[in-house]
């Protein structure tokens, strides 16, 4: 039984006008957009049927899930729980960013470099200092709302209503990511993510989606900084006639069906207005002719493809259905669901062998597009399996975490290096497909690779 968890940060607030630091004052407030944005999201929301609402006891998070209550059909249980509340962060709370860096210069370099090892002073109940590193102690307060959450819910559908720390480690300490990666993982005011645990905690679970807030208006979200040197924009190829059966593709060259040119159409409607300074693909006819759709709104804008970007090798597995696999090689499929870095396909590749040729393939175009003289803006349209494992390498994971990451066709990924190659990047958004008319989940066909 699927239990899916619906998360989303609160509306925007006063001090996020103001620039300043948060953490677990209770003193910032909504904003009048932040109410009229939380009412969207619960718009958004009120026809799903949720078994809970959870929310963090600051009046910021609380405010935005009463709103969001009100707009709910079934009209769900409200809990506010103190292990939503915000990251801790004693010293700096209340004060403006800028202040903040200027005062505690090495301090705040670490929280952006190197989070994990951040350490501050706090007072303890019995009244004494005690030494504590934020983004860690905010980490393990996840992983234990998860522990006590999830056996409560099982096979259902809940809410989580709450801010951009505690939402991070959430969506990290259930998939796995390591705290380093704070920075990495975007949340917008009023966004939703969407995570699916598959059984208990520490059984496997799918990021769905992340930080969407077409919802808002906001087809992706906007870019950190002008200065930004780098944003590429990763998209699964439409539907093929594969896909839609169930039948595994790998690097047999199957074009789209009528239903994958469309979704391309909408893709490129749903990207028409970003401002493209180059586009590549895997030269496979499904990824090439999505992206030449898209690009039907760029017209000076020439494809080049990429032949490191072609799909996984299948082997003797392309052309069958799960059925026919199964008959043939008993175990193996399984062992691809529960397993996948273990398995080699029959005469075809394994997933390290993937990994290594499209990561390669990635940073080299990562590192070439940054050193450009302007900022760059990139369409990269590729597979399932080589969209995976690029979301997988950049938030740190390893091929055993393959099916952590969904990417349904005609889906948009943004990912930014507002640092550089040389930093690590954020994901922005991943798994959009509010586009393709599903509303805020996917779904696209369940088929093969």
């Amino acid at each position: 039984m699927t239990t899916r968890v619906i998360i989303v940060r609160h509306g925007q607030s006063n001090y996020n006008v103001q620039k300043r630091i948060q953490g677990r004052s209770d003193e910032s407030i909504l904003t009048a957009k932040g109410e009229q944005d939380a009412q969207i999201l619960g718009e958004t929301l009120k026809n799903y049927q949720l078994s809970a609402i959870y929310s963090s006891p600051l009046q910021r998070a609380l405010g935005t899930a009463k709103i969001i209550q009100s707009c709910l059909a079934n009209s769900p249980t409200l809990k506010p729980l103190e292990t939503l509340r915000e990251i801790d962060l004693p010293q700096w709370e209340n004060m403006v960013k800028e202040e903040v860096e200027q005062k505690f210069t090495q301090a705040y370099r670490t929280w952006k470099t190197q989070p994990q090892q951040l350490s501050m002073t706090r007072v303890t109940p019995s009244g004494s200092d005690e030494e504590f590193f934020p983004v860690l102690s905010l980490y393990a307060q996840a992983q234990s709302f998860w522990q006590e959450t999830l056996p409560q819910h099982q096979g259902e559908t809940i809410l989580i209503v709450a801010h951009n720390g505690i939402n991070r480690c959430l969506l990290m300490s259930a998939l796995g990511i390591n705290p380093e990666y704070y920075h990495s993982l975007q949340q917008s005011n009023c966004c939703i993510n969407i995570l699916n645990f598959t059984g208990k905690w520490g059984e496997p679970v799918q990021l769905e989606s992340l930080n969407q807030t077409a919802h808002l208006g906001i087809p992706i979200p906007p870019v950190r900084s002008p200065d930004n040197p780098l944003r590429l924009l990763l998209v699964r190829h439409g539907e093929t006639e594969w896909n839609r059966v169930g039948r595994f593709q790998g690097i047999k060259d199957i074009p789209l069906n009528d239903k994958g040119r469309e979704q391309g159409r909408l893709a490129g409607e749903f990207l028409k207005d970003v401002p493209l300074t180059f586009a590549v693909s895997s030269p496979m006819l499904r990824p090439k002719e999505t992206a030449e759709i898209i690009l039907q709104h760029h017209p000076g804008i020439a494809l080049e493809t990429y032949p490191a970007l072609v799909e996984i090798g299948h082997g003797l597995w392309e052309g069958k259905l799960e059925t026919e696999i199964e008959a043939e090689f008993p175990g193996l499929l399984q062992a691809w669901k529960n397993s996948p870095e273990t398995v080699q396909m029959p005469e075809g590749e394994n997933l390290t062998q993937v990994w290594t040729r499209a990561i390669a393939c990635w940073q080299d175009l990562v590192k070439t597009k940054s050193t450009a003289a302007e900022p760059q803006v990139g369409l990269v349209v590729a597979h399932d399996a080589i969209n995976k494992v690029i979301i997988c390498a950049l938030l740190g994971l390893s091929p055993a975490n393959f099916w952590n990451i969904k990417q349904g066709n005609g889906a948009v990924t943004v990912i930014d290096y507002p640092e550089g190659s040389e930093s690590k990047p954020v994901l922005q958004a991943m798994n959009l497909t509010s586009h393709l008319g599903f509303g805020i989940l996917d779904q696209t066909a369940a088929g093969a690779l």
